[in-house]
């Protein structure tokens, strides 16, 4: 039972599907995936039943997927369990994880939920489940629930998997009906005086797929529009993703689109993760945008549109993009990392009464609130557009660059990793146990000039991880910020340390304003806590060894 619940990662389940992977061994298997699709069947089933007050039949229900090759013999085993669960089934094809959800809205489609078959930007041999109903992505403990019905599911079935489905899933194309959604958004919105159906006609636009599922922007959208995408890179689907990673973080990723720009004087590069919930962007004069510079683009976009607004991003994000936002006027909420936690916090803000346009986590994923606060790599896409083809309509030559030109960039900024010395099934609680050591350091006093961070405008406080409202959010992973500040008590840095939910190991963030800062909290961390704590027992911190001495990664 214990195999099918450490499937779950968040709010999502994912594992190893292949073979091929030095130390692993494949865990989400045909069995395991039917009795997690069944499970989110009846889940599902059951909710509408309680939200319509009565029975319910012909319960409708999407699968997505990436182009992994696992995903052939496990779509199976998804709709075996859905068909158990006594729900109708509709097959999208290569998709989209925001696609997905979307054809749980889109008229005539308007699916009860829906699942996207994929694992983001990790390795071919792994897969995953994403989940949605018509008001979003599941939580963590509603995708919990889930996994422990299965677990239970698949203890009793164990290898016994249903290959022959009785009722075949309906092929239905959607994602042709969701690139006429995205294209009759930038139309309406740029509303171009001259040539409305074609507004991005005299632009140059590189899409890197990344061989992943969103090639279909290039021809389905950018096309349509008038766009010239020649140059553009790796838009075949082939699940090995024989190229990079297709992870808008990734280096080769943005490199190899920086240098299509460059070489095809364009004016926009994106960037596309596997399932196009996560995007990045170059500028025409090749300066790559992602992590916190993406986040600033879209808070300048969305500033422009909502003054005054909040903006929530994962407590990664550096002390020179708070200014960036509230020198424009908004205000930034730093919240627990994890993009679910992000967007629900931004949710729940604006049930607050809140006003919350943006929520940004620095590996890409974005969720407006004008988009059903859905993270949409492609959606985000969209708005950095249309601000361009304004911009260009106004008169500017500029690229959309300029947008965040006075953005200032840490002086330094470091992630190191700790494993955890454990069992898998003890490494969660270990990690527990030496995050809440180093809470408890700080707020002894023990770590002189540390001190856990808080953001008051958004009630959140005790390391930017705890609500101190009346409804606070259960705490998913544990993690912590602290803020360090020097003897005139004015802040030089940030600490933040979290435990990994998709690997057994620890990760400390920094980031200072002042040269040598980095190693001197390094430094601080490893003699003051983890040697002083006895922590140091239960892991291998000789990634932080090694900085403390030296300073340098390598």
């Amino acid at each position: 039972m214990d195999k099918i619940r450490r499937l779950q990662n968040g709010s999502d389940v994912r594992g190893v599907a292949l073979e091929g992977e030095k130390g692993r061994t494949v865990d989400l298997t045909p069995p395991a995936v039917e009795a997690i699709a069944e499970s989110f069947g009846e889940w599902i089933i059951k909710a509408l039943q309680k939200e319509r007050g009565r029975p319910v039949e012909d319960v409708t229900v999407s699968l997505g997927k990436d182009p992994r090759i696992s995903g052939a013999s496990l779509s199976v085993a998804v709709f075996a369990g859905l068909a158990r669960a006594g729900c109708l089934t509709f097959d999208l094809g290569l998709a989209t994880t925001p696609a997905c959800f979307m054809s749980t809205l889109l008229p005539p489609f308007a699916y009860d939920a829906s699942i996207m078959m994929t694992a983001s930007h990790l390795p071919y041999t792994r897969n995953g489940l994403k989940f949605f109903t018509k008001k979003g992505g599941l939580t963590s403990p509603e995708v919990e629930e889930i996994c422990d019905k299965a677990a239970h599911k698949y203890a009793n079935r164990l290898t016994k998997v249903s290959t022959m489905l009785n009722s075949p899933p309906k092929k239905v194309d959607f994602m042709r009906a969701y690139a006429k959604h995205l294209r009759n958004i930038i139309k309406e919105r740029v509303n171009h005086p001259i040539h409305y159906d074609t507004p991005l006609k005299g632009f140059q636009i590189i899409v890197n797929a990344g061989n992943g599922s969103g090639g279909f922007f290039t021809w389905d959208v950018l096309d349509q529009l008038g766009a010239d995408t020649f140059g553009s890179l790796h838009l075949n689907p082939d699940g090995m993703f024989p190229n990079h990673i297709p992870n808008p973080e990734d280096k080769t990723a943005m490199a190899l689109t920086r240098a299509a720009v460059l070489e095809n004087t364009a004016d926009l590069g994106i960037v596309f993760d596997t399932d196009v919930d996560r995007s990045g962007v170059v500028d025409n004069n090749g300066n790559p945008i992602n992590g916190d510079k993406l986040i600033a683009l879209m808070s300048a976009v969305v500033l422009k549109e909502h003054p005054g607004t909040t903006i929530v991003t994962d407590a990664r994000t550096s002390m020179e993009l708070t200014r960036f936002i509230t020198d424009r006027g908004g205000h930034h909420c730093l919240y627990r990392v994890g993009y679910r936690n992000v967007i629900d916090k931004g949710v729940h803000l604006n049930q607050d009464g809140v006003e919350t346009h943006l929520m940004m986590e620095t590996s890409g994923h974005g969720s407006l609130k004008e988009n059903y606060f859905l993270d949409d790599g492609a959606y985000m896409v969209v708005k950095i557009i249309i601000e361009m083809v304004r911009m260009r309509l106004e008169g500017s030559d500029e690229g959309i660059g300029s947008l965040i030109k006075d953005l200032e960039e840490p002086l330094e900024s470091i992630e190191l990793r700790m494993n955890i010395i454990s069992e898998p099934k003890y490494a969660k609680a270990r990690g527990r146990e030496v995050i809440e050591a180093f809470r408890s350091y700080i707020e002894e006093g023990q770590l002189k000039g540390w001190e856990l961070d808080a953001c008051g405008d958004c009630w959140v406080s005790e390391g930017c991880l705890v609500d101190s409202n009346d409804s606070p959010t259960a705490i998913d992973a544990h993690m912590y910020r602290a803020k360090v500040s020097n003897e005139k008590n004015e802040e030089i840095g940030w600490v933040h340390i979290r435990q990994s939910i998709h690997n057994p190991n620890i990760a400390i963030n920094m980031q200072s304003s002042v040269p040598g800062c980095c190693q001197l909290m390094t430094k601080v961390f490893r003699d003051k806590f983890l040697l002083a704590s006895g922590m140091a027992k239960t892991l291998d911190f000789s990634q932080v060894d090694k900085y403390a001495r030296h300073g340098k990664m390598g």
